[in-house]
């Protein structure tokens, strides 16, 4: 909802331009120029800055893509970044991504031997579990 509000008020300000500067100046040129610089710094801020806070602290929708073989196992944010954690069965790890403010500094943790989905894994399949008898 939140987000909806901002592009309106990015694409009234474009229009608000182009009345103003196009219509009472007589100038289109510059106008549309003017329109254009405003829809690029509000795309821009939008990307760079607003869109992870719209989605954590005014409610809104964000996507993300697992990679493929891998299982999405748990989100989180860190101040205002969001960190993924997904398994990748193949190679047994634990991969933490981070989607910071316009992807600009995304920070990556792996970490190896990781099976949080108790999922066998090459010739550990059946693993301790397995071998434990049931109790009396």
């Amino acid at each position: 909802m939140f987000t909806y509000l901002y592009w309106a008020l990015v694409f009234g300000l474009a229009i608000a331009m182009v009345v103003l500067i196009g219509l009472r100046m007589d100038n289109l040129k510059a106008a549309l120029l003017a329109a254009g610089v405003v829809l690029f710094i509000g795309w821009a801020a939008y990307y760079f800055y607003f869109q992870q806070i719209f989605v954590k602290r005014w409610g809104g929708v964000m996507r993300i893509d697992v990679p493929s073989g891998q299982y999405h196992v748990a989100t989180t944010w860190k101040d205002d970044n969001l960190w993924v954690e997904n398994y990748n069965p193949k190679d047994n790890t634990c991969i933490f991504s981070e989607y910071s403010r316009g992807n600009l500094l995304q920070g990556r943790v792996i970490i190896k031997n990781c099976n949080p989905l108790g999922l066998p894994f090459g010739s550990q399949s059946g693993g301790a579990a397995a071998d434990i008898a049931p109790g009396p």
